[in-house]
């Protein structure tokens, strides 16, 4: 609520009814949308903030003197402000705009590779990953190891889906130089202790990168209480436009890193001879900036924002729950993760069927889930399958959504018996 109210009772059937796309039809049946860890669907705030901005509000943004250009950059500011508070940033010059969480994690590989600056990486340097990973938290890294020497070390996985900090604990060492987590898997469903990794690798001089891109929108997205030095979040998984993330540093993390591109608005001086570059964040936002998307994406997190997030962890789970109950002793469905306090998603293999025919089958049916693998090929390799279906609930889905699911899983599984 614009106001910051909170909605102390918990209504999806409320929620999905803000949603115009939640109302049509595919393939003659009602549309279940269980594809919310790709995308989630945008609600009716969103939109119209982006017709009413586009069609009354555009100017571009911090240049100009008229009253377009003044009330856009206070609208693009404001949203910065909501994205710091949000994540429970102490200011938001902490607070990066970037087109996503890829891009935000490549702006900080970036700036270790770079051969100048506090942070350049060195031959031998080690960085941290986990077998969980999506391919944007492992392929800036993989640059680093191909460019510049850097060795890259692996956290296991054990067989619940859960990290096995043991083996974590192991491998931090003095040439530890960053370590990088996702906060939630986006296919295990793994809600990782990020303050305790982050703890660890600071005790060895390490800094710690969380990708967000899931747990922002499942967890709770306090960098403060976490402590790390970066958080990288991506607007369209959080309701808001595609195009849009933000990269939460530290304010001695970010002073360190290098600028990531050159251009427009991320100078202080630029002469023939020297250059010298503004302060954070907007050393790292060069030329026009996304600015739709930015006061898209502000709107969508002051929409979320109004919902008790328990609740909201609460009822998705609830939907999870509902599934594996109804598929219970199901000899022929392999789930994959079943972490102690894992988020709302539901990823299986199907016995004697591949993955995206389980998905083609579904869609018949009206339900959209994912398949493939995600996104995260050493997990699959890991967990043995060449790929998967993934259903992820949010909290727009209700019980005759998850019913809906099971049931198409069920004759799609019929069809190849």
């Amino acid at each position: 609520m614009a106001d910051g109210s909170l909605v102390t009772t918990f209504d999806p059937y409320a929620v999905r009814a803000q949603f115009p796309i939640l109302s049509r039809q595919v393939n003659g049946k009602p549309l279940i949308y269980l594809d919310n860890a790709a995308s989630a669907q945008k609600p009716r705030a969103v939109i119209d903030a982006l017709v009413a901005t586009m069609e009354g509000g555009y100017a571009n943004v911090h240049r100009g003197l008229h009253t377009l250009s003044n009330e856009a950059t206070e609208a693009f500011e404001k949203a910065r402000e909501i994205v710091a508070r949000f994540l429970n940033a102490e200011t938001s010059e902490q607070v990066v705009w970037t087109k996503g969480g890829t891009e935000a994690i490549n702006l900080v590989a970036n700036g270790l590779g770079q051969k100048t600056g506090k942070m350049a990486i060195q031959p031998g340097d080690e960085i941290i990953v986990t077998e969980m990973e999506h391919h944007s938290n492992i392929v800036p890294w993989h640059f680093l190891r191909e460019r510049y020497g850097a060795v890259l070390k692996w956290v296991p996985i054990k067989d619940d889906g859960s990290l096995d900090m043991e083996a974590y604990a192991d491998l931090l060492g003095p040439r530890t130089r960053m370590v990088a987590v996702t906060h939630m898997s986006n296919v295990l469903g793994t809600i990782n202790p990020a303050a305790e990794i982050t703890r660890l690798a600071h005790a060895v001089g390490a800094q710690v990168l969380i990708d967000g891109c899931q747990g922002a929108v499942h967890a709770t997205p306090d960098v403060q209480a976490i402590g790390c030095d970066f958080y990288v979040i991506t607007g369209h998984k959080l309701f808001g436009p595609t195009g849009i993330g933000a990269l939460y540093g530290k304010a001695e993390a970010l002073e360190a890193l290098p600028p990531y591109q050159g251009g427009g608005e991320m100078i202080e001086r630029v002469e023939q001879d020297r250059i010298t570059y503004a302060k954070p964040p907007h050393r790292f936002e060069a030329g026009t900036p996304p600015i739709l998307e930015a006061i898209g994406l502000g709107v969508a997190l002051d929409w979320l924002s109004q919902y008790d997030r328990a609740a909201v962890q609460a009822h998705e789970h609830a939907l999870y729950q509902h599934a594996l109950d109804r598929l219970q002793g199901q000899d022929w469905l392999r789930i994959l993760g079943q972490a102690e306090g894992k988020g709302a998603l539901l990823t299986f293999a199907v016995e004697g069927a591949h993955a995206h025919d389980v998905a083609q089958i579904m869609d018949r049916y009206g339900v959209a889930v994912r398949a493939g693998t995600h996104c995260a090929e050493p997990l699959a390799k890991r967990l043995g399958v060449t790929s998967s279906t993934r259903a992820s609930f949010a909290l727009y889905n209700t019980m005759e959504d998850t019913d809906a699911f099971v049931d198409a899983l069920i004759k799609a599984r019929n069809f190849f018996v």
